[in-house]
């Protein structure tokens, strides 16, 4: 029968002298790795002797959170304390031969040092004697003029000889010390590496009978400093062929203990997550702005964080302004999942950074199939977690007036089954890379639109038509009239679906008004003033269609009838 025993603060009178003590280091059996933080997982089988029994588990990550501690103990085993501390001198038993090497060059560098420093002085004091013996023949006795010239120049050439060396020796001992420095800082930054302060949990049992026993032991704590971010290939062959979604992770581990030949589990829960039972809040309702005209918002989203193909320049999602083009960030309730409180736990010079993201309440799981080597090197590695073959309906959208590529966007039904987390994704289409793409489960929608990019095969235009823009004034009302002509031309072997989308302003005075003469039966959506014409369009021919509004306001008043957009330019 199996004890469960979690943490439970020890008073030190209860070790006593005589205890039988046994360092431990037991193997890592699996870790469950959550979006910020890792449950840590030990079994080992151990030898109990009657009575008490002091186990000191050691070789364990620092970064250990105490009042997660969990312990269990097969057979006659009695729990009577668990303690944890951190060891700093553990790691110095282990041989590290890059150590070993670096600390070799730094003795011989400091050697050679050294003897620069003894020939300075030895030529600094000769210099010091030459000095003061300066003065030939006494302060009665003169010398010849002979006398005078040989030791003037025996004076001159020596003392020119002495500091000729005195220079190249500090430029020496200069360089070298340059090097030192840095053997300094590489001995430090490998013995962090090699010999970090590692964390020992002591735990006190008691063992009843009167003979040992073999007790399989489980030992799990949750520690800090570790995490997962989702990562996804989109591959498509072609718009008539179902999707292939590969969903992996990018897991680091910076708890500088290495994960060897692990089993693998991927959490989105929170890993502190407390004993009580759960209380629900109140939930209300009210009109969510975020959403509308999502699709096009969606596209810009991508757009303005340079997820759309062929787009080089780097961006991150927090050093965008997604204002008026992206579903906002204010006003929502954001998760930042799985976050710890680490302010207690040991500070390594590498941080990873976190984004801040949305996930379900209900939390996901996935059990990794084979097993992994995650280093503690704070490095992301690579993890397959599962793939997909994902039905969907695909559908090029277009806003000429903001860029005139048309991107392909795939349409999947019943994503909420799929236990997405929202995270960047490669894409690719008919066997080439297209571009990063992102995939944004906040949507309340059934339907989850995937951006595969832009498809050069489709040519959009849109044409300002001259003949009938123009500006009249009648009595005290000002009349400009705008009209565009969009074209879209479909190169490919197929019939393609287009949602076009374009836009006329909205007034927000009673004495400005805009009217929409044409709009080639596309639909208006008064509220936001974008139209959107979905259009059918077989292989190889060109669907055209017309916007025209007007706009009317009083022509002593300034009006701002066209959009601009602000960029930089060089000021000379």
């Amino acid at each position: 029968m199996k004890k469960i025993f979690f943490f439970i603060m020890m008073s030190p009178l209860l070790v006593k002298a005589g205890d039988n003590e046994q360092n431990i280091e037991a193997p890592i059996s699996a870790v469950t790795v959550y979006l910020s933080g890792v449950e840590v997982s030990h079994s080992k089988t151990i030898s109990l002797s009657p009575g008490r029994n002091e186990l000191h588990f050691v070789g364990l990550t620092s970064k250990l959170i105490p009042k997660s501690i969990q312990f269990t103990a097969a057979g006659d085993v009695s729990i009577l304390s668990i303690t944890n501390r951190i060891d700093y001198i553990y790691g110095e038993k282990k041989n590290d031969v890059v150590l070993k090497q670096l600390n070799d060059s730094l003795e011989m560098m400091s050697d050679q040092e050294a003897i620069l420093q003894g020939q300075i002085d030895a030529y600094t004091r000769e210099k010091a004697m030459l000095d003061a013996n300066r003065s030939i023949g006494g302060n009665e006795k003169g010398v010849t003029n002979a006398e005078l010239k040989l030791n003037a120049d025996f004076f001159l050439q020596r003392m020119t000889e002495i500091n000729t060396e005195l220079v190249k020796l500090n430029r020496k001992t200069s360089e070298l010390s340059e090097i030192i420095s840095r053997l300094h800082q590489q001995v430090n930054e490998a013995n962090q590496r090699t010999n970090p302060p590692m964390g020992e949990i002591t735990i006190l049992v008691s063992v009843g009978g009167t003979m040992k026993i073999e007790s399989l032991c489980n030992l799990s704590y949750v520690a800090s400093d570790a995490g997962w971010a989702p990562s996804y290939d989109l591959i498509a062959e072609d718009v008539e062929k179902p999707i292939d979604l590969k969903y992996r992770a990018k897991v680091f581990n910076n708890t500088n203990v290495d994960w060897k030949d692990v089993a693998m589990k991927l959490s989105t829960s929170d890993p502190m997550q407390s004993a009580l039972a759960p209380e629900l809040d109140k939930w209300t309702l009210n009109f969510d702005n975020d959403y509308n005209s999502y699709g096009y918002q969606q596209q810009q989203y991508y757009n303005n964080n340079n997820y759309g193909a062929n787009n080089n320049a780097p961006a991150t999602l927090e050093s965008q302004n997604l204002a008026n083009s992206a579903p906002a960030q204010k006003d929502r309730s954001v998760v930042i999942a799985g976050v710890i409180d680490y302010k207690n736990q040991s500070q390594q010079n590498q941080q990873q950074q976190y984004n801040q993201i949305e996930i379900s309440e209900l939390s996901a799981e996935f059990d990794i199939k084979q097993k992994y080597d995650i280093p503690a090197d704070a490095k992301p590695y690579i993890v397959d977690v599962t793939s997909y073959n994902l039905n969907a309906t695909f559908q090029y959208q277009s806003v000429p007036k903001v860029d005139r590529d048309a991107f392909l966007l795939a349409r999947i039904t019943g994503w909420e089954d799929l236990d997405l987390v929202e995270g960047p994704a490669n894409v690719y289409f008919g066997g080439t890379y297209i571009g990063q793409s992102y995939i944004y489960t906040r949507s309340t929608d059934d339907t989850l639109d995937l951006s595969f990019g832009r498809d050069q095969k489709l040519v959009v235009t849109r044409t300002k038509l001259s003949e009938v823009n123009n500006d009249k004034t009648v009595g005290t009302t000002k009349k400009e009239t705008f009209s565009y002509e969009i074209a879209v031309k479909n190169t490919r072997k197929s019939m393609v679906n287009v949602k076009l989308e374009d836009q006329v302003p909205v007034s927000q005075d009673a004495e400005i008004t805009v009217e929409t003469p044409e709009l080639s039966k596309g639909v208006l959506d008064p509220a936001t003033g974008i139209i959107t014409w979905n259009l059918n369009i077989p292989p190889g021919e060109t669907v055209k269609v017309k916007l025209t509004y007007v706009i009317k306001y009083p022509k002593n008043k300034r009006v701002k009838t066209q959009r601009k957009k602000s960029v930089a330019c060089p000021s000379f």
